[in-house]
């Protein structure tokens, strides 16, 4: 029992630590956001790396999803007559929780591992000790380009996301007869300005958790390859953790008490 006891305290005090190093680094990094000294090219870079290159994983699982949607929605609203807002319902599902959850888990995935471990061989090869010899602030010489390009890029790809979660609902939708004007117009029933911008402003604070918690994760980096590695999964594993706790209270907030 004290032997159980001792590791669970160690777990709390190792998840207290980490999640007061990420609060801290974000800090760190907002004050000197302002007159930080950053390359353009590197900023570029990165968008590039968050946005471009994860378009095709979005697509398939934006496309999937509302496939799925489709299937398990619409032989009910079938059952009850209620078909003319099976297009706006799967549009809302996409816009409010799913497009802006799983573009998020997808980045954390394939990008924020990345930066993770990019930043974690940094770390143990000591290229952030040359950094801070030039005079320069390493968290954000080398954080600012991944959190610009996250804030920018994952709305982006949200936005993306949303629009093909959406087609991908009416082709299974038209394909079991469903007239695309009924879809058309529940869609215009029911989604408005407000939920995209909801949906848009989850996609803009899990850009920002991604890309800190991959740097905060990869500037605490120690031990070598095997450090590395660890720090790599600790970033996804966090990353996610973080987007789905957040998801509940951004969902609260913003469309809590809301039809």
């Amino acid at each position: 029992m004290v032997k159980w006891l001792e590791t669970l305290g160690k777990a709390i005090a190792s998840f207290l630590d980490l999640l007061g190093w990420i609060a801290s680094l974000a800090f760190h990094v907002l004050v000197h956001l302002p007159r930080a000294r950053v390359d353009l090219r590197s900023i570029t870079d990165q968008m590039e790396r968050v946005g471009v290159q994860s378009v095709f994983m979005v697509s398939v699982i934006s496309a999937f999803t509302g496939m799925v949607m489709a299937v398990q929605t619409l032989d009910q609203f079938l059952k009850f007559g209620a078909s003319g807002y099976i297009g706006g319902v799967i549009a809302l599902s996409m816009i409010r929780e799913m497009s802006p959850v799983l573009t998020g888990i997808v980045v954390a995935g394939r990008v924020g591992s990345s930066m993770a471990a990019e930043i974690g061989t940094m770390k143990v090869t000591e290229q952030l000790d040359a950094l801070r010899a030039f005079g320069l602030d390493e968290y954000v010489f080398v954080g600012v380009p991944r959190i610009l390009a996250s804030l920018v890029m994952v709305p982006i790809l949200t936005i993306f996301s949303m629009t093909v979660g959406t087609f991908g609902g009416y082709l299974y939708v038209a394909f079991r007869g469903i007239h695309p004007l009924i879809f058309k117009d529940s869609i215009k029933l029911l989604v408005n300005v407000y939920d995209i911008n909801g949906g848009l402003l989850k996609s803009l604070v899990y850009g920002f958790v991604i890309s800190i918690v991959a740097c905060a994760c990869g500037f605490r980096a120690e031990g070598g390859a095997k450090g590395v590695g660890e720090t790599t999964t600790l970033a996804v594993v966090w990353s996610n953790m973080l987007i789905l706790i957040l998801n509940y209270m951004l969902s609260t907030l913003l469309f809590g008490g809301r039809v």
